[in-house]
């Protein structure tokens, strides 16, 4: 039963063409960027600076932010030359210019798994929720702990910004567990119509 909160951020579970591949961004997070990308962690595109950035904020209420998909990690040259691979983004990291290459799943048909912070029915699916605990996670492992939101449900026409598609099939998860780990996509991609931007 998944009656232990113990979330792991967005997980690729599959995606409908067979394909779940991450994206390879050259130059995709700023040098010296101060706030740390955690692996499964929401991500969306800049408007400003053509890099990634992760959600480090939960939408006001009634409103959704677009996101884009989920960081998997980074690789960059250091200031000592030597070449770094991280699973996640260390905050306040300088590199050599032109050397970083980031890594994020970001195909709005990817279904993702991710655990909900309170308990999830089956008449869940094809309602719309929000994240919770984005910036959550560990320095340590390099993992997010970020969630879906269980009492965020969009309603009235809201638009939120995952869509809960099914149960992850694990034989220790079920409907109605406290903490129930859902299969989801992106119902707020910043590749489709009028959408809130990142700064």
């Amino acid at each position: 039963m998944s009656s232990t909160s113990a979330p792991f951020g967005l997980r690729p579970a599959f995606h409908p063409s067979g394909l779940d591949r991450a994206q390879a961004l050259a130059n995709g997070i700023t040098s010296g960027y101060a706030t740390q990308i955690l692996k499964g962690q929401p991500v969306a595109y800049s408007a400003s600076a053509g890099v990634i950035v992760p959600l480090t904020t939960a939408p006001a209420s009634g409103s959704a932010v677009a996101w884009s998909g989920a960081f998997a990690g980074v690789e960059w040259t250091d200031t000592t030359v030597r070449r770094r691979v991280s699973n996640y983004w260390p905050a306040s990291t300088a590199f050599t210019t032109g050397s970083c290459i980031a890594y994020f799943y970001n195909d709005q048909n990817i279904v993702y798994e991710i655990q909900a912070d309170g308990s999830m029915a089956q008449t869940t699916i094809g309602n719309e929720y929000n994240f919770t605990n984005t910036t959550a996670g560990s320095s340590t492992t390099g993992l997010s702990q970020a969630t879906l939101g269980s009492a965020t449900a969009a309603g009235n026409g809201v638009q939120g910004q995952m869509r809960v598609v099914d149960i992850a099939p694990y034989v220790d998860n079920a409907w109605g567990d406290s903490y129930t780990i859902v299969r989801v996509v992106n119902a707020q991609s910043q590749f489709f119509g009028s959408v809130t931007a990142i700064a």
